[in-house]
């Protein structure tokens, strides 16, 4: 199946043009201090408020206006799947792990502070489908339309789901995508867990402290046939799925799970380790995860030294629309036949297995398969391989 350009809304790039001259100059200046609604300050990549234009929907929120920006930027993409296919066979899969959180914490705030809820706060704000549903409406689309939250990993499930729903014939093509937002709720939650970094994110580093979050929208068309003429013929080419079920928030520290997800979407795509030239890693910056994932990058890599960095240090971590961002920007890899640089103080934790962390924007010949990976709480473990077609 075929995946067409991307259009991408993030704290690093507005645009998926502006994303991308970001990730090539390792330019993390988007991450700033902020401060929640309780006065706490963070380092957090946001969206200012200000670059954001109405979204028209029914109820529109910060999430919704982040998502419409990145549809609207593939606009032609979605005609010509509607044109193509019509709007009965085009599914919609979404992966997110907010559900109106912009409205819940107002609404709240007036009930603590009045014993009632405004009156016109409503729960159906805070339908959990209604990122999915936004974009139904949007388009007119009739197909499927699917809501994913399996964590930092929700947009590569719906990716996955939408693959499904093509090889199974229940559709044609999907508008796939993921969107989240570095809320008030997400700040305070993961500072709880003790995972926020006081710096901005420093991946795989020995000074490592944990992960900056971020706000992010990123949606693609996946299709059975080339309908992007105007973008590289890409195909998701491999899938791995695993579940750890180790713990609801840590990851299995052998790295077991995450490894059994990227040889699998290795062999789905009936590839070898050896003939994939880049690594996207999920790269958090947290104390866990980086020592995870780079054991099970030796499991899976055990003599090959492939190329590998977080994006996440750029944009980063937009939790529910992580997996989307960072697929985009693999497409995109392989289009310019790049290798994205991971920002980072160089200073490598040598008590982990040894990973080739790319800290330069290079340029690569024949660079023709990508993986990406993507572990969420819960151990929901996903992996994608990306592979460029000849014409």
């Amino acid at each position: 199946m075929y995946i067409s350009r991307p259009g991408i809304t993030s704290a690093a790039g507005l645009t998926s043009p502006a994303l991308w001259q970001a990730i090539c100059k390792a330019d993390n200046s988007c991450m700033k201090k902020t401060s929640t609604f309780n006065s706490k300050e963070y380092i957090a990549a946001r969206i200012p408020d200000s670059s954001l234009s109405a979204s028209n929907a029914e109820f529109d929120m910060k999430v919704i206006r982040i998502e419409n920006a990145a549809l609207s930027q593939i606009d032609s993409v979605i005609e010509k799947a509607l044109s193509k296919y019509g709007k009965e066979r085009i599914a919609v899969c979404v992966g997110t792990c907010d559900n109106g959180s912009e409205f819940s914490l107002a609404g709240h705030r007036v009930y603590f502070e009045k014993g009632a809820f405004d009156k016109e706060y409503t729960i159906e704000m805070q339908g959990a489908d209604y990122v999915a549903t936004f974009v139904s409406k949007k388009y007119d689309i009739k197909g499927p339309s699917l809501a994913f939250t399996t964590a930092c990993s929700s947009s590569a499930a719906a990716a996955l789901k939408a693959k499904e729903l093509i090889s199974a014939g229940f559709a044609d093509a999907a508008i796939v995508g993921g969107v989240d937002i570095a809320s008030d709720t997400t700040l305070l939650g993961f500072d709880s867990l003790g995972a926020v970094s006081a710096q901005a994110t420093n991946p795989f580093s020995k000074n490592r402290s944990g992960i900056t979050l971020g706000d992010g929208a990123a949606f693609f068309v996946l299709s059975r046939d080339f309908i992007d003429r105007d973008f590289a013929k890409i195909k998701l080419s491999g899938f791995g799925m695993s579940s750890d079920a180790y713990h609801i928030t840590s990851p299995n520290p052998t790295g077991e799970g995450a490894a059994k997800a990227m040889q699998d979407a290795i062999e789905d795509a009936g590839l070898r380790a050896e003939e994939i030239g880049y690594v996207n890693l999920h790269g958090t910056g947290t104390l866990f995860n980086d020592a995870m994932e780079a054991k099970a990058l030796s499991k899976v890599f055990a003599s090959y030294p492939v190329p590998a960095s977080s994006t996440k240090s750029i944009t980063g971590h937009t939790l529910g629309a992580a997996s989307a961002l960072e697929t985009s920007i693999c497409a995109l890899a392989l289009k310019e036949g790049l290798l994205p640089p991971q920002k980072w103080d160089g200073i490598y934790d040598t008590e982990l297995p040894a990973v080739n962390i790319v800290s330069t924007c290079e340029k690569v010949l024949n660079l023709k398969n990508i993986l990406t990976s993507s572990f969420a709480f819960g151990g929901a473990n996903f992996a994608e391989v990306l592979s460029l077609e000849e014409d």
